[in-house]
Protein backbone atom coordinates (compact mmCIF):
# COMPACT_ATOMS: atom_id res chain seq x y z
CA UNK A 1 0.00 0.00 0.00
CA UNK A 2 1.64 3.21 -1.12
CA UNK A 3 1.28 6.84 -0.01
CA UNK A 4 -1.55 7.47 -2.75
CA UNK A 5 -3.51 4.75 -1.72
CA UNK A 6 -4.11 7.36 1.54
CA UNK A 7 -5.60 10.06 -1.05
CA UNK A 8 -7.61 6.95 -2.91
CA UNK A 9 -11.21 7.24 -2.14
CA UNK A 10 -13.41 4.17 -3.58
CA UNK A 11 -16.91 4.62 -4.79
CA UNK A 12 -19.52 2.62 -6.16
CA UNK A 13 -21.91 3.76 -8.88
CA UNK A 14 -25.21 2.60 -10.66
CA UNK A 15 -25.21 5.25 -13.62
CA UNK A 16 -28.93 4.50 -14.31
CA UNK A 17 -31.18 5.89 -16.98
CA UNK A 18 -33.93 7.19 -14.21
CA UNK A 19 -31.63 7.31 -11.06
CA UNK A 20 -28.54 7.66 -10.13
CA UNK A 21 -27.07 5.83 -7.05
CA UNK A 22 -23.55 6.17 -5.25
CA UNK A 23 -22.02 4.25 -2.08
CA UNK A 24 -19.29 5.29 -0.22
CA UNK A 25 -17.63 3.62 2.55
CA UNK A 26 -20.84 0.95 2.37
CA UNK A 27 -23.43 3.60 2.64
CA UNK A 28 -25.84 5.13 0.12
CA UNK A 29 -24.82 8.75 -0.18
CA UNK A 30 -26.46 9.91 -3.27
CA UNK A 31 -29.28 8.62 -4.44
CA UNK A 32 -30.75 11.45 -7.57
CA UNK A 33 -33.04 11.51 -10.13
CA UNK A 34 -30.33 11.02 -13.49
CA UNK A 35 -31.53 14.51 -14.76
CA UNK A 36 -29.50 17.94 -15.15
CA UNK A 37 -30.92 21.50 -15.91
CA UNK A 38 -28.81 23.03 -18.26
CA UNK A 39 -28.90 26.95 -19.27
CA UNK A 40 -29.41 27.39 -23.03
CA UNK A 41 -27.81 30.54 -23.12
CA UNK A 42 -24.82 30.04 -20.98
CA UNK A 43 -25.01 26.54 -21.72
CA UNK A 44 -24.11 25.95 -17.88
CA UNK A 45 -25.63 23.12 -15.84
CA UNK A 46 -27.39 24.48 -13.22
CA UNK A 47 -29.09 22.04 -11.39
CA UNK A 48 -29.31 18.27 -11.36
CA UNK A 49 -30.83 15.45 -9.40
CA UNK A 50 -33.90 16.36 -7.27
CA UNK A 51 -33.77 19.91 -8.14
CA UNK A 52 -33.86 19.19 -11.39
CA UNK A 53 -36.22 16.94 -11.95
CA UNK A 54 -38.50 19.48 -9.79
CA UNK A 55 -38.43 21.13 -12.89
CA UNK A 56 -39.23 18.91 -15.36
CA UNK A 57 -41.69 19.91 -17.55
CA UNK A 58 -42.07 22.94 -16.21
CA UNK A 59 -39.25 25.26 -17.60
CA UNK A 60 -39.16 28.32 -19.60
CA UNK A 61 -37.41 28.46 -23.06
CA UNK A 62 -33.88 29.37 -21.40
CA UNK A 63 -33.77 26.11 -19.21
CA UNK A 64 -34.00 23.35 -21.03
CA UNK A 65 -33.97 19.52 -18.94
CA UNK A 66 -31.51 16.76 -19.83
CA UNK A 67 -31.90 13.08 -19.35
CA UNK A 68 -28.41 12.24 -19.97
CA UNK A 69 -29.06 8.62 -20.07
CA UNK A 70 -30.95 6.82 -22.65
CA UNK A 71 -32.18 3.00 -21.91
CA UNK A 72 -29.59 2.63 -19.85
CA UNK A 73 -26.11 4.15 -21.95
CA UNK A 74 -24.71 7.54 -22.21
CA UNK A 75 -26.87 9.69 -24.92
CA UNK A 76 -25.08 13.10 -23.76
CA UNK A 77 -21.68 12.97 -22.89
CA UNK A 78 -20.99 16.52 -21.35
CA UNK A 79 -24.39 16.59 -19.76
CA UNK A 80 -23.89 13.00 -17.78
CA UNK A 81 -20.15 13.85 -17.06
CA UNK A 82 -21.45 17.27 -15.17
CA UNK A 83 -24.23 15.47 -13.92
CA UNK A 84 -21.54 12.86 -11.96
CA UNK A 85 -19.42 15.47 -11.06
CA UNK A 86 -21.67 17.63 -9.19
CA UNK A 87 -22.76 13.89 -7.53
CA UNK A 88 -19.89 12.76 -6.46
CA UNK A 89 -18.73 16.44 -5.13
CA UNK A 90 -22.15 15.74 -2.75
CA UNK A 91 -20.42 13.01 -1.23
CA UNK A 92 -20.49 14.48 2.13
CA UNK A 93 -16.69 12.78 3.40
CA UNK A 94 -15.23 14.07 -0.30
CA UNK A 95 -16.46 17.63 0.72
CA UNK A 96 -14.37 17.98 3.32
CA UNK A 97 -11.19 17.71 1.02
CA UNK A 98 -9.18 20.43 0.40
CA UNK A 99 -7.77 18.29 -3.18
CA UNK A 100 -10.34 16.06 -5.13
CA UNK A 101 -9.17 12.27 -4.39
CA UNK A 102 -8.33 10.13 -6.96
CA UNK A 103 -11.41 7.96 -7.20
CA UNK A 104 -11.19 3.77 -7.51
CA UNK A 105 -14.83 3.35 -8.84
CA UNK A 106 -16.68 0.20 -9.94
CA UNK A 107 -19.41 1.21 -12.23
CA UNK A 108 -22.26 -0.75 -13.22
CA UNK A 109 -23.50 -1.22 -17.05
CA UNK A 110 -26.24 -2.82 -18.98
CA UNK A 111 -25.32 -6.17 -20.35
CA UNK A 112 -26.59 -5.63 -24.01
CA UNK A 113 -23.95 -2.72 -24.18
CA UNK A 114 -21.74 -2.20 -27.44
CA UNK A 115 -17.77 -1.29 -26.84
CA UNK A 116 -18.29 2.04 -27.62
CA UNK A 117 -20.85 2.69 -25.31
CA UNK A 118 -18.77 0.82 -22.49
CA UNK A 119 -16.02 3.07 -23.52
CA UNK A 120 -18.20 6.30 -23.39
CA UNK A 121 -19.01 5.24 -19.42
CA UNK A 122 -15.03 4.56 -19.30
CA UNK A 123 -13.93 7.69 -20.35
CA UNK A 124 -16.13 9.52 -18.54
CA UNK A 125 -15.80 7.89 -14.83
CA UNK A 126 -11.74 9.10 -15.83
CA UNK A 127 -12.45 12.57 -16.62
CA UNK A 128 -13.86 12.90 -12.96
CA UNK A 129 -10.86 11.64 -11.54
CA UNK A 130 -11.29 8.12 -11.83
CA UNK A 131 -7.96 6.78 -11.65
CA UNK A 132 -9.08 2.90 -11.56
CA UNK A 133 -12.49 2.13 -12.96
CA UNK A 134 -13.97 -1.13 -13.10
CA UNK A 135 -17.13 -2.20 -14.90
CA UNK A 136 -19.63 -4.57 -13.81
CA UNK A 137 -22.36 -6.07 -15.88
CA UNK A 138 -26.04 -5.01 -14.24
CA UNK A 139 -27.66 -8.45 -13.66
CA UNK A 140 -24.20 -9.61 -11.96
CA UNK A 141 -24.43 -6.20 -9.54
CA UNK A 142 -28.10 -7.14 -9.16
CA UNK A 143 -27.28 -11.11 -8.38
CA UNK A 144 -25.03 -9.74 -5.74
CA UNK A 145 -26.89 -7.22 -3.69
CA UNK A 146 -29.48 -9.99 -4.00
CA UNK A 147 -27.66 -12.02 -2.24
CA UNK A 148 -27.16 -14.74 -4.60
CA UNK A 149 -23.79 -16.58 -4.11
CA UNK A 150 -22.84 -16.49 -8.07
CA UNK A 151 -19.59 -18.49 -7.71
CA UNK A 152 -21.47 -21.26 -7.06
CA UNK A 153 -21.82 -24.23 -9.81
CA UNK A 154 -25.28 -23.16 -9.46
CA UNK A 155 -28.20 -21.35 -12.31
CA UNK A 156 -29.62 -18.22 -11.02
CA UNK A 157 -32.15 -16.38 -12.91
CA UNK A 158 -31.92 -12.46 -12.47
CA UNK A 159 -34.46 -9.80 -13.95
CA UNK A 160 -33.87 -6.39 -13.42
CA UNK A 161 -36.34 -3.83 -14.56
CA UNK A 162 -34.87 -0.35 -14.85
CA UNK A 163 -35.76 2.64 -15.75
CA UNK A 164 -34.46 2.40 -19.53
CA UNK A 165 -33.96 -1.15 -20.13
CA UNK A 166 -34.89 -4.41 -18.45
CA UNK A 167 -32.20 -7.33 -17.89
CA UNK A 168 -32.56 -10.62 -18.00
CA UNK A 169 -30.02 -12.96 -17.31
CA UNK A 170 -28.78 -16.33 -16.00
CA UNK A 171 -25.64 -16.40 -14.17
CA UNK A 172 -23.65 -19.42 -12.71
CA UNK A 173 -20.17 -19.88 -11.64
CA UNK A 174 -19.29 -16.28 -11.68
CA UNK A 175 -20.33 -15.60 -15.44
CA UNK A 176 -23.32 -14.80 -17.21
CA UNK A 177 -24.51 -18.04 -19.66
CA UNK A 178 -27.25 -16.07 -21.32
CA UNK A 179 -28.56 -12.87 -21.26
CA UNK A 180 -31.08 -10.57 -22.95
CA UNK A 181 -31.46 -6.77 -22.74
CA UNK A 182 -34.92 -5.62 -24.05
CA UNK A 183 -35.59 -1.31 -24.08
CA UNK A 184 -38.67 -1.74 -22.08
CA UNK A 185 -38.31 -0.61 -18.35
CA UNK A 186 -39.83 2.19 -16.36
CA UNK A 187 -39.52 4.70 -19.12
CA UNK A 188 -42.19 2.77 -21.53
CA UNK A 189 -44.79 1.85 -18.65
CA UNK A 190 -44.38 5.78 -18.07
CA UNK A 191 -45.01 6.53 -21.72
CA UNK A 192 -48.03 3.61 -22.14
CA UNK A 193 -49.70 5.84 -19.46
CA UNK A 194 -49.33 9.31 -21.10
CA UNK A 195 -50.82 7.46 -24.24
CA UNK A 196 -53.66 5.94 -22.60
CA UNK A 197 -54.71 9.38 -20.71
CA UNK A 198 -54.65 10.97 -24.47
CA UNK A 199 -56.32 8.15 -26.49
CA UNK A 200 -58.92 7.01 -23.39
CA UNK A 201 -59.27 10.31 -21.88
CA UNK A 202 -58.17 13.10 -24.03
CA UNK A 203 -56.20 14.05 -21.31
CA UNK A 204 -52.68 15.58 -21.83
CA UNK A 205 -50.59 14.56 -18.73
CA UNK A 206 -47.24 15.25 -18.28
CA UNK A 207 -44.02 12.19 -17.85
CA UNK A 208 -43.87 13.50 -14.24
CA UNK A 209 -47.76 12.98 -13.39
CA UNK A 210 -47.74 9.76 -15.36
CA UNK A 211 -44.74 8.55 -13.38
CA UNK A 212 -46.61 9.31 -10.16
CA UNK A 213 -49.77 7.43 -11.80
CA UNK A 214 -47.70 4.66 -12.38
CA UNK A 215 -46.24 4.47 -8.50
CA UNK A 216 -49.48 4.63 -6.99
CA UNK A 217 -51.96 2.69 -8.75
CA UNK A 218 -49.87 0.98 -11.27
CA UNK A 219 -50.22 -2.47 -11.84
CA UNK A 220 -49.14 -5.38 -13.74
CA UNK A 221 -52.71 -6.96 -13.54
CA UNK A 222 -56.11 -6.65 -13.39
CA UNK A 223 -57.19 -9.20 -10.67
CA UNK A 224 -54.88 -8.12 -7.34
CA UNK A 225 -55.57 -8.91 -3.44
CA UNK A 226 -55.08 -6.11 -2.38
CA UNK A 227 -55.92 -3.23 -4.88
CA UNK A 228 -54.91 0.45 -4.34
CA UNK A 229 -57.43 3.05 -4.75
CA UNK A 230 -58.47 4.98 -7.42
CA UNK A 231 -56.99 8.24 -8.22
CA UNK A 232 -58.08 11.62 -9.65
CA UNK A 233 -55.53 13.14 -12.06
CA UNK A 234 -55.65 16.24 -13.53
CA UNK A 235 -53.96 17.33 -16.93
CA UNK A 236 -55.36 18.96 -19.68
CA UNK A 237 -58.04 18.28 -22.26
CA UNK A 238 -57.17 18.05 -25.68
CA UNK A 239 -61.13 18.77 -26.54
CA UNK A 240 -61.10 22.09 -24.98
CA UNK A 241 -57.76 23.25 -23.80
CA UNK A 242 -59.19 23.39 -20.22
CA UNK A 243 -57.16 22.15 -17.25
CA UNK A 244 -59.23 19.06 -16.03
CA UNK A 245 -59.33 16.02 -13.80
CA UNK A 246 -60.35 12.39 -14.23
CA UNK A 247 -60.96 9.57 -11.86
CA UNK A 248 -59.12 6.43 -12.75
CA UNK A 249 -58.69 2.90 -11.39
CA UNK A 250 -55.35 0.07 -11.49
CA UNK A 251 -57.52 -1.48 -13.96
CA UNK A 252 -57.07 0.78 -16.14
CA UNK A 253 -53.99 0.90 -15.95
CA UNK A 254 -53.29 -2.71 -16.08
CA UNK A 255 -54.61 -2.17 -19.73
CA UNK A 256 -52.15 0.65 -20.48
CA UNK A 257 -49.42 -1.56 -19.49
CA UNK A 258 -50.47 -5.12 -20.75
CA UNK A 259 -48.64 -4.62 -24.11
CA UNK A 260 -44.93 -3.95 -22.09
CA UNK A 261 -45.81 -6.36 -19.84
CA UNK A 262 -46.24 -9.08 -22.18
CA UNK A 263 -42.83 -8.29 -24.09
CA UNK A 264 -40.89 -8.76 -20.83
CA UNK A 265 -42.76 -11.78 -20.40
CA UNK A 266 -41.71 -12.81 -23.80
CA UNK A 267 -37.82 -12.00 -23.09
CA UNK A 268 -37.99 -13.77 -19.90
CA UNK A 269 -39.50 -17.19 -22.01
CA UNK A 270 -36.85 -16.70 -24.21
CA UNK A 271 -34.06 -16.59 -21.71
CA UNK A 272 -35.23 -19.34 -20.18
CA UNK A 273 -35.55 -21.48 -23.35
CA UNK A 274 -31.92 -20.69 -24.44
CA UNK A 275 -30.72 -22.43 -20.77
CA UNK A 276 -28.74 -25.21 -21.03
CA UNK A 277 -31.07 -27.91 -18.73
CA UNK A 278 -28.95 -28.24 -16.09
CA UNK A 279 -28.89 -24.59 -15.40
CA UNK A 280 -32.56 -25.09 -15.97
CA UNK A 281 -33.31 -27.64 -13.77
CA UNK A 282 -31.28 -25.71 -11.09
CA UNK A 283 -33.66 -22.61 -11.72
CA UNK A 284 -36.81 -24.66 -11.50
CA UNK A 285 -35.70 -25.27 -7.86
CA UNK A 286 -34.38 -21.24 -7.28
CA UNK A 287 -36.91 -19.27 -9.32
CA UNK A 288 -36.62 -15.94 -10.61
CA UNK A 289 -35.40 -12.90 -8.99
CA UNK A 290 -36.40 -9.59 -9.58
CA UNK A 291 -34.49 -5.90 -8.84
CA UNK A 292 -34.59 -2.94 -10.14
CA UNK A 293 -37.50 -0.43 -9.67
CA UNK A 294 -39.86 -1.76 -12.17
CA UNK A 295 -40.40 -4.91 -10.15
CA UNK A 296 -42.26 -2.96 -7.38
CA UNK A 297 -44.96 -2.81 -10.45
CA UNK A 298 -47.53 -4.65 -8.26
CA UNK A 299 -49.08 -8.25 -9.46
CA UNK A 300 -45.92 -7.98 -11.45
CA UNK A 301 -44.47 -11.20 -9.70
CA UNK A 302 -47.09 -13.48 -9.72
CA UNK A 303 -48.28 -12.73 -13.41
CA UNK A 304 -44.53 -13.80 -14.52
CA UNK A 305 -45.06 -16.71 -11.91
CA UNK A 306 -48.07 -17.96 -14.06
CA UNK A 307 -46.30 -17.36 -17.09
CA UNK A 308 -43.03 -18.92 -16.21
CA UNK A 309 -44.77 -21.52 -13.92
CA UNK A 310 -41.68 -20.74 -11.47
CA UNK A 311 -41.22 -18.86 -8.25
CA UNK A 312 -40.69 -15.35 -8.40
CA UNK A 313 -39.37 -13.46 -5.76
CA UNK A 314 -38.42 -9.71 -5.63
CA UNK A 315 -34.98 -8.46 -3.75
CA UNK A 316 -35.99 -6.39 -0.62
CA UNK A 317 -35.05 -2.98 -2.06
CA UNK A 318 -35.22 -3.42 -5.37
CA UNK A 319 -34.01 -0.20 -6.70
CA UNK A 320 -31.31 -0.60 -4.26
CA UNK A 321 -30.19 -3.95 -5.38
CA UNK A 322 -27.71 -3.42 -8.25
CA UNK A 323 -26.05 -0.43 -6.77
CA UNK A 324 -25.47 -2.47 -3.45
CA UNK A 325 -24.19 -5.40 -4.89
CA UNK A 326 -21.69 -2.76 -7.24
CA UNK A 327 -20.50 -1.96 -3.58
CA UNK A 328 -19.90 -5.50 -2.39
CA UNK A 329 -17.56 -5.63 -5.45
CA UNK A 330 -16.21 -2.73 -4.81
CA UNK A 331 -14.86 -4.14 -1.49
CA UNK A 332 -13.75 -7.44 -2.60
CA UNK A 333 -12.21 -6.06 -6.16
CA UNK A 334 -9.93 -9.86 -5.49
CA UNK A 335 -12.40 -11.74 -5.49
CA UNK A 336 -14.47 -10.50 -8.19
CA UNK A 337 -11.88 -9.84 -10.19
CA UNK A 338 -13.43 -12.71 -12.85
CA UNK A 339 -16.85 -10.75 -12.83
CA UNK A 340 -15.34 -7.13 -13.49
CA UNK A 341 -14.23 -5.59 -17.04
CA UNK A 342 -11.35 -3.20 -16.69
Amino acid sequence: MGFFDFLTEEIAIDLGTANTLVIHNDKVVVDSPSIVARDRITGKIIAAGKEAAMMQGKTHENIKTIRPLKDGVIADFDASEQMLTRFIKEIPALKKKIFTPALRMVICIPSGITEVEMRAVKESAERVNGKEVYLIHEPMAAAIGIGVDIMQPKGNMIVDIGGGTTEIAVIALGGIVCDKSVKIAGDVFTNDIVYYMRTQHNLYVGERTAEKIKIQIGAATEDLEVPPEDMSVQGRDLLTGKPKQVEISYREIAKALDKSILRIEDAVMETLSQTPPELAADIYNTGVYLAGGGSMLRGLDKRLSQKTELPVYIAEDPLRAVVRGTGITLKNIGKFKSVLIK
